[in-house]
């Protein structure tokens, strides 16, 4: 008995569809069949009617050749796009009755195949109607399953539901085919409801057409634990050994972020196909195994399956060598993209471009897109993200306004903005920013969330939050993402109060903050420095269980070191089950950035113990920790440490070691690693000019200065900060007047407090305190206790005391409870002789108690750093030390020394204050040193407050009668004794 097997609807998997033949299979013999096609004719065996037979066959033939020609004329229309002249063709043959009802059905099938890829709805439905209007054909099984299928593939969903839900009958292939249609088109709820009716109230079995769709549908919902109940289903059903299961399991796994999953099904499928390959190659990549992906397309290539990539194995590749910058690989891929003739495909051609864009290979990027005849505006936006991310901005607006151009007329989309907006970040750009946002207003595109957050983000970095604000109050829909953008960008710039604002209307509209709403807010507390708030973001963290992100981690650790609470960081950061690099260097620069600098470096050496590789910020970090320390044996060790790890090429890691240098006394390293440099920025010269001043050498600061004006380079706020501090300290009072005016009028930089106060410090030390008092008045702003402090300082050295009490008043308004402003008052009365205001100061600071930093010295021998504090006697070497001073004392007396009992600001009898100067912590340090090093090697001392009088003026006696060179560095600069001689030319 003949019977017909129906085709499987056109499913999700439609690139791997096959020919559909249908057959009737005959007994030839017993156990034994054979396959016919039904439109092979059957011949009579009846020899009786030979003549009517003849004509009979002439007629059947000539009626088959034409029923041939029909057919095949239809599929040849529906093979070149002509669909409406196919559906015309089909019903003008249906009304001459030419088509035998099977040859209509395969051909009507043929075209709503068609219809589906060509997404030709029109034609679809009026061929739906003729299905319909046929009650030859309105039941048809297979016709039914074919209309869903083209509705679903020309996106309208609602319509496949419709011919569903019309159906009598339904056999599994529309149950697949409706599935199949609502995965299709991202309905993945709908896909799995229709599932979970399918096998609940009817008798039919999902197979392995149902599944991978379903499970498709689990990957879009990234719903692991469903996905999993589906997998143990076709474990059960034994379908996960079918091929394309597989495939589903493995792109599902992947997408859920389980590569170990995916790998799983991968090693263990019995069949592997070549969309098995591309799934794993792009669950790797999708999850940051890019090293990994590459492998198994390597293995794919040579291994023992060797499988011909095709056009999806590239695109999957190719944005791998992108995100690991691997021109070599790219390269690669490119060159076998060619020997496969696959490099022609638009697809691939766009990826090649993004990779080499990507890779910074912008000329190449160039070549293949001005090669690419085909060209979409996924080639437009790969070239303009390369250019955009080069911040190159011409060129970038340029590809923009010629892609509309007659030549290329292509409309810019949602994507085109957002690639062309990454050159619109710097204040700079303002006008250029609005020229875009005014293109997406007029091209339709502002309405986009995508492009509105963008937008937002961009006039916050430009500094136009007004902007940004009218922007997202035009927002019809606010999502919590456009919420974070705005709150963001107050967090990040001028406003965080106004984070915290905006924080409370966001959760009064009805919306939760995510872990990117915390992030920020904690950054907002951070700036200002409010540890009450912080902390109770910290608890909403943990009751909602965001703590455990690792960007809050972070977020939390910045706010406690912002706060002057690094220890309350290390043990959030002690309690942390995966510790990041980031983690690590957020701690060490906290410690660096608190004056502790011995946790900083003990934290490197913990963080280099446990197998973490440091890299540039982490060695930028340490060595601020180092040179706050002046610990030079610590510091060359990292510099060698920098130097085996190739980091000394980032010019931030060398402008550190520049710097450790200079504050480690050895400003002549300084300058000989600075001359090294390649390149040299702005930065680089900020920190050798810096290093200059601060050794009290400001001609060759500003000869440096001049070079580097010389070299078209231009200053900004710090290098006017290191000139006029090589100005003040080395009494340039005229040049640095000078370039304090050049600093607007020449160069366009405003200038801030901080040269403000350089100035007035300069001014002050030279003693020109009236010409200080009036640059203070005339300041735009109001002055801060850095510029009062400096001005008070100036009256007790130049003995102006009636100004020195109205300055102090102003101090202690701003600062009452800073201890260093008490003893400058103190010390400002005692160098007049006003005992009873200095007991009355001191008693004071005692009520409210302050208590002051006592003076302390330290020094480094043999890599480890000795400390010594005025008047200690806990010391086991201080009676070797004080002997060598007494010794010193002798020699130093015979040849000019005298104690200098005015640096003693205490009212006792001379032969105590000179009692307290041999206690000096300056002196027990080079003492020591003298004591614990070879002969003519430098002496190295640091001292946390400025060096007095009599320690100065003993120093350079020291080393002349010793002959050696001493360094020491006090709170200020650096003073260099020599053969009796200071390099501060006794101005300090």
């Amino acid at each position: 008995m003949a019977a017909v097997v129906p085709a499987p609807p056109l499913s999700w998997r439609s690139h791997h569809s096959r020919t559909t033949v249908f057959y009737r299979i005959t007994r030839k013999s017993k156990n034994k069949y054979s396959l016919h096609s039904i439109f092979t004719p059957i011949a009579s065996l009846s020899l009786s009617a030979q003549t009517r037979q003849t004509k009979s066959l002439s007629f059947a033939n000539s009626s088959t050749n034409r029923q041939f020609s029909s057919l095949h004329e239809i599929k040849k229309l529906c093979e070149s796009g002509n669909l409406k002249e196919a559906l015309d063709f089909l019903q003008r043959e249906s009304d001459d009755v030419v088509l035998d009802s099977a040859q209509r059905s395969e051909a009507m099938g043929v075209l709503l195949q068609a219809c589906g890829q060509r997404k030709d709805i029109e034609v679809g439905r009026r061929l739906h109607e003729m299905v319909s209007a046929s009650t030859q054909f309105c039941n048809d099984f297979v016709l039914n399953t074919r209309i869903i299928t083209m509705y679903s593939m020309c996106g309208s969903p609602s319509d496949s539901r419709m011919v569903f839900d019309k159906l009598r009958r339904k056999n599994l292939f529309q149950w697949n085919a409706i599935v199949s249609a609502y995965t299709r088109n991202e309905l993945f709820e709908d896909a799995m409801s229709i599932f979970s009716e399918l096998i609940s109230v009817t008798e039919h079995k999902p197979d392995n057409f149902t599944l991978p769709c379903v499970i498709k549908a689990c990957a879009g919902l990234l719903d692991l634990g469903l996905g999993q109940i589906i997998h143990g289903m076709a474990t059960k059903m034994d379908l996960v050994s079918d091929v394309f299961v597989g495939n589903a399991l493995i792109a599902m796994y992947g997408k859920c972020g389980l590569v170990e999953e995916a790998v799983k099904v991968f090693e263990h499928m019995p069949e592997r196909n070549l969309v098995s390959w591309n799934s794993i190659i792009c669950g790797f990549s999708e999850n940051g195994f890019l090293q990994e992906s590459f492998n198994a397309f390597r293995e794919m290539l040579v291994g023992e399956e060797s499988f011909v990539p095709d056009v999806a194995t590239l695109v999957t590749v190719l944005p791998v060598c992108a995100g690991e910058e691997d021109i070599e690989k790219g390269m690669a891929v490119h060159g076998l993209a060619v020997k496969l003739g696959l490099n022609e495909e638009l697809m691939v051609n766009n990826s090649l471009i993004d990779m080499y864009s990507k890779c910074r290979f912008l000329s190449e990027a160039q070549l293949l897109f001005d090669k690419n005849d085909k060209k979409n505006i996924v080639s437009w936006n790969s070239m303009i993200g390369g250019y955009a991310r080069e911040e190159d901005v011409c060129r970038t607006f340029y590809l923009l306004q010629k892609m509309q151009t007659e030549d290329a007329k292509m409309k810019a989309d949602e994507f085109t903005i957002l690639n062309v907006l990454p050159v619109c970040l710097e204040r700079s750009e303002l006008q250029s920013l609005k020229e875009l946002h005014g293109y997406s207003w007029r091209h339709g595109l502002q309405s986009n969330e995508l492009v509105a957050n963008a937008f937002i983000a961009a006039y916050t970095r430009c500094g136009a939050l007004c902007s940004s604000e009218r922007v997202f109050d035009l927002m019809d829909t606010k999502t919590v993402s456009s919420w974070n953008a705005l709150l963001c960008g107050y967090a990040q710039n001028s406003d965080p109060r106004k984070a915290l604002d905006l924080y409370l209307q966001m959760t009064d509209s009805g919306l939760d903050p995510d872990w990117f709403t915390i992030g920020s807010l904690l950054l907002a507390c951070s700036r200002m420095k409010s540890l009450h708030y912080g902390e109770e973001i910290h608890g909403f963290a943990l009751r909602n269980g965001l703590a455990v992100d690792p960007f809050i981690g972070i977020s939390l650790l910045s706010l406690y070191i912002c706060c002057g609470k690094p220890f309350a960081a290390q043990v959030l950061f002690d309690g942390m089950e995966h510790r990041s690099l980031v983690s690590w260097n957020v701690m060490i620069a906290g410690y660096s950035q608190n004056g502790l600098p011995d946790e900083a470096i003990n934290l490197f050496r913990q963080m280099l113990s446990d197998g973490i590789q440091p890299y540039e910020i982490a060695i930028m970090c340490v060595c601020g920790a180092c040179s706050q320390l002046s610990a030079l044996r610590l510091g060359k060790e990292l510099h060698c440490f920098a130097l085996k790890a190739h980091l000394t090429e980032d010019i931030f890691v060398s402008s550190s070691i520049i710097d450790m240098y200079a504050k480690g006394g050895c400003i002549g390293l300084s300058q000989r690693i600075f001359d090294r440099l390649r390149e040299k920025d702005v930065a680089s010269w900020n920190v050798i000019i810096a290093g200059y001043g601060i050794h009290g050498r400001g001609k060759e600061a500003l000869e440096l200065f001049e070079k580097m004006l010389r070299l078209g380079l231009k200053p900004d706020d710090f290098t006017f900060t290191g000139i006029l501090m090589a100005c003040s300290h080395a009494g340039l009072v005229e040049d640095g007047l000078e370039y304090f005016n050049q600093m607007l009028n020449l160069h366009n930089i405003e200038p801030k407090l901080e040269h403000y106060t350089c100035v007035v410090d300069m001014l002050g030390r030279a003693g020109r305190i009236d010409d200080a008092l009036r640059l203070i008045e005339e300041m735009p702003g109001d002055p801060d206790s850095r510029i009062w402090s400096s001005l008070l300082s100036s009256c007790r050295i130049h003995g102006n005391l009636g100004l020195g009490e109205k300055v102090a008043n102003k101090l202690l308004e701003l600062e009452p409870e800073k201890p260093e402003n008490y003893v400058l008052i103190s010390n400002l009365f005692a160098g007049s002789g006003k005992w009873d205001d200095v007991r009355r100061v001191r008693g004071r600071m005692k009520d409210i108690g302050l208590q002051k930093d006592a003076g302390c010295s330290w020094i480094e021998v043999g890599g480890k750093v000795h400390n010594f504090l005025i008047g200690d006697e806990m010391l086991p070497e201080l009676e070797e030390v004080r002997e060598t001073w007494r010794r010193l004392e002798v020699k130093i007396s015979s040849i000019g020394y005298t104690p200098d009992t005015g640096s003693v600001l205490h009212d006792l009898e001379e032969e105590d204050k000179i009692g307290i100067l041999r206690g000096h912590s300056e002196k027990l340090a080079i003492s020591f040193g003298l004591l614990n090093t070879a002969k003519g090697l430098p002496v190295r001392v640091y001292k946390n407050l400025r060096i007095c009088g009599d320690c100065h003026n003993a120093a350079k006696f020291i080393s002349k009668v010793v002959n050696r060179d001493i360094v020491v560095r006090d709170n200020k600069r650096f003073h260099h004794f020599r053969d009796g001689i200071c390099s501060c030319g006794d101005y300090w």
